[in-house]
């Protein structure tokens, strides 16, 4: 006995209640704000779980405008000047952006094709600053040292600016290869930190044969908006407790400063550059489906609308981390 499967004689509309749209959107574009507005939460609890944490430690936080300095290829401190022209540009796309939904409303595939294409060289810019970004904080600028109290010491000049390991400190580096052919040798199978290149007794020899040289904790004086430089005898007494060098900054020390910090940084901007990196995936599925016509046989580019809303909402949101990671 066969089942009779009733075809209906016409295609029923994805929405029901006599295919009334809510708020006017396709079925596609609410499911995208669906999803915009869980993420949005997500996001809203990292930055508030951040500002917390921010505030509980507000007196040992790294100060950003001393953290990212840096730009590729020129030497020099500029603060914040490369984390600016990676939002400027990120700012940008989703100009363009808007510039490709439009050009979608008008069918014009030739508009949509390049603005589509901007919009995917500013995030892939975006991407790579942000890679290049996390390799410089992983590597660190100056170098510092931990003591067996936890604290993260820095050293400064007589101008109280922030010096470099390498400015001062002789390491002899015939015995330092010795040492890691010796383990790597021997003790290749034992997992252990990276080593600074610079031992605890050459930092520290350095730091006595040159009187100049002043130390600085982690502890910021919150009226001046500047860590606490001791005196030479003070920081002689701190530097006696070192218990490891640092360099650069990973998920269990960070040169400069509270390592949650760290935490927070890799966490925060990494799970946003997951969410730029598929934005460009995205992007680059829809560009290729505009090249060879898929929307123009559809007869509208409401795909390029749903992608521009996901990407617009990727672009808000680093403007909320820059403003209170970065900027506060």
């Amino acid at each position: 006995m066969e089942a009779n499967i009733a075809i209906p004689s016409e295609k029923k509309p994805v929405w029901g209640g006599g295919g009334v749209r809510p708020f006017g959107a396709s079925y596609g574009k609410m499911m995208m704000w669906f999803f915009i507005l869980s993420d949005a939460l997500t996001f809203s609890g990292f930055l508030a779980a951040y500002g917390l944490t921010r505030f509980k430690f507000i007196d040992s936080w790294p100060i950003a405008d001393e953290v990212f300095t840096h730009i590729p290829f020129i030497h020099g401190e500029f603060p914040m000047i490369y984390v600016a022209f990676m939002t400027f540009v990120l700012i940008f796309s989703s100009v363009t952006m808007v510039l490709a939904v439009d050009a979608g409303h008008q069918m014009n595939k030739k508009k949509v094709t390049i603005y589509m294409f901007l919009t995917i060289i500013g995030g892939v810019i975006f991407v790579g600053s942000q890679a290049w970004e996390w390799n410089t904080f992983i590597n660190g600028t100056y170098g510092a040292v931990k003591t067996t109290d936890g604290k993260i010491l820095q050293f400064v000049d007589a101008n109280g600016k922030q010096i470099a390991l390498a400015d001062f400190v002789i390491s002899d580096k015939k015995e330092q290869e010795g040492l890691v052919k010796v383990e790597n040798e021997l003790l290749w199978f034992v997992k252990e930190p990276a080593k600074s290149k610079y031992s605890i007794a050459e930092v520290i020899s350095a730091y006595d044969a040159n009187p100049n040289i002043q130390i600085r904790t982690e502890i910021i004086d919150l009226d001046k908006k500047q860590k606490t430089i001791l005196s030479r005898e003070k920081g002689a007494s701190e530097l006696a407790k070192t218990k490891l060098v640092v360099e650069g900054a990973n998920l269990e020390v960070n040169e400069y400063g509270n390592t949650i910090f760290a935490d927070f940084f890799f966490f925060i901007t990494g799970f946003h550059g997951f969410h730029v990196f598929s934005g460009i995936v995205f992007n680059i599925i829809i560009f290729f489906n505009v090249i060879i016509g898929t929307y123009e046989k559809r007869g509208h580019y409401e795909m390029v609308e749903k992608v521009g809303l996901y990407w617009h909402f990727v672009d808000l949101v680093w403007v909320f981390v820059f403003t209170f990671f970065y900027l506060v």
